[in-house]
């Protein structure tokens, strides 16, 4: 999602206009109008002022990019030590049967 996108879903949740934004924003109509259309990208602190502006939070923070691996990672932590590793060792059992079976595969191929 571009900065652009970002200030103009702002705005219209807002209800304002890029004029009214503008003002409350402390900048120029023109400056909201070529930052949503993408012919100019403010500054992070920039952007985070004008979703301010528009009664609303950015949050920026980075992620591995899937909501699964987080809920995996909260899962795991909550094991106790005996259950990670048994989980290593059921890991460890599955990988190399996997190794075993592509070894037979391409032997008789």
């Amino acid at each position: 999602m571009t900065s652009g996108t970002l200030i103009r879903q702002a705005r219209k949740r807002a209800g304002l206009t890029q004029a009214e934004l503008a003002a409350q924003a402390g900048t120029t109509q023109s400056a909201i109008a070529r930052w949503e259309r993408g012919a100019s990208h403010p500054t992070v602190e920039r952007l985070e002022s004008v979703i301010g502006a528009c009664g609303l939070e950015l949050q920026l923070g980075l992620t591995s990019g899937n909501a699964d691996d987080t809920a995996a990672l909260r899962r795991n932590l909550a094991l106790t030590v005996d259950e990670r590793v048994q989980r290593v060792i059921q890991l460890h059992r599955f990988v190399a049967a996997g190794q075993a079976a592509m070894a037979n595969s391409s032997v008789t191929s």
